[in-house]
């Protein structure tokens, strides 16, 4: 069984990687998805591309998940048996625990993938907000995508390419554009011998909201607006699958950034997750209203 990790930090492009990569797949593939939040929205996400999904969700397979994570992998062996697993850890997740993990299974041919966004992938280093962290997601990929080039200036581009050779001078680096690769991944023969950061994960507070009834879509797009210019709080990812006048839609919010887009399923019970620092749980649930409660 071929085992790919794709790693990268909150809203980098690590679900839409996994939907275009297996959208043309030709071998018997299961994605393991472990979402950061006690509602799981990336696995609906996956099922409605028709991918086959299975969700680890509240917590984090780097550590606190980590037996769960083996059980996992296990159960997928003897009950699936794909030809690919593919694993998609939180945001939050070191891949260097998560390799811990599978070295235990003795799970191989293993390739990471990491995907780092070319729009905030300076700025956060030169901060230091995500410290040795950081670094695990980058020294330990094999391939790496600096992702949504097409939002960065040149200079900007530049500049995430030259620091990623310089942590990482083995890894192959990708520009791309809505994580899209054209052809398959290159191979990887190497004998693994993986970074550890000294912190495993950020305990980012989360709030899990359910979404019951219709909502109005110019509402909803100007709560999440909200969300982004911190009136909730410091936000740094909220995600959701609603169900609006309108259809459908999926709501994306990374660094202060909003997508909006028709989702392609049905949606019975709307969910929101919400990823930050300070987070007004109390204003979150006064603006809810009657039809959103917290879980």
């Amino acid at each position: 069984m071929k085992t790919t990790l794709v790693c990268g930090l909150l809203g980098a492009g690590k679900t839409t990687f996994i939907q275009q990569f297996l959208r043309n797949a030709q071998k018997k593939s299961v994605v393991l998805v472990n979402d950061f939040g006690k509602a799981g929205i990336d696995g609906e996400i996956f099922s409605a591309d028709g991918i086959e999904s299975i969700e680890l969700p509240s917590g984090c397979v780097c550590c606190s998940l980590q037996s769960d994570l083996i059980t996992t992998v296990k159960r997928i062996i003897e009950s699936i048996s794909p030809e690919h697993l593919l694993i998609e850890p939180s945001g939050v997740a070191s891949p260097s625990g998560v390799l811990e993990a599978l070295g235990i299974l003795r799970v191989g041919p293993i390739t990471v993938i990491g995907i780092v966004d070319a729009t905030e992938f300076i700025d956060l280093h030169e901060a230091k907000v995500y410290g040795s962290f950081f670094e695990d997601q980058i020294m330990n990929a094999d391939l790496i995508l600096v992702n949504k080039t097409d939002l960065a200036d040149e200079e900007m581009v530049k500049r995430t390419i030259g620091l990623i050779d310089e942590l990482n001078p083995r890894a192959i680096i990708f520009r791309t554009v809505n994580a899209a690769i054209d052809g398959p991944l290159p191979g990887f023969s190497h004998k693994r011998r993986f970074f550890k950061g000294r912190r495993s994960h950020f305990a980012f507070e989360n709030i899990s909201l359910s979404l019951s009834g219709e909502l109005e879509l110019s509402s909803f797009k100007n709560f999440f607006e909200a969300l982004a210019e911190g009136t909730y709080g410091n936000v740094i990812r909220a995600k959701a699958l609603v169900r609006t006048n309108k259809g459908p839609y999926r709501f994306d919010l990374s660094y202060g950034r909003v997508d909006m887009r028709p989702f392609g399923a049905s949606i019975a019970d709307g969910t929101l997750v919400i990823i930050g620092e300070d987070l007004k749980g109390d204003l979150l649930s006064a603006a809810a209203g009657k039809r959103i409660s917290l879980s």
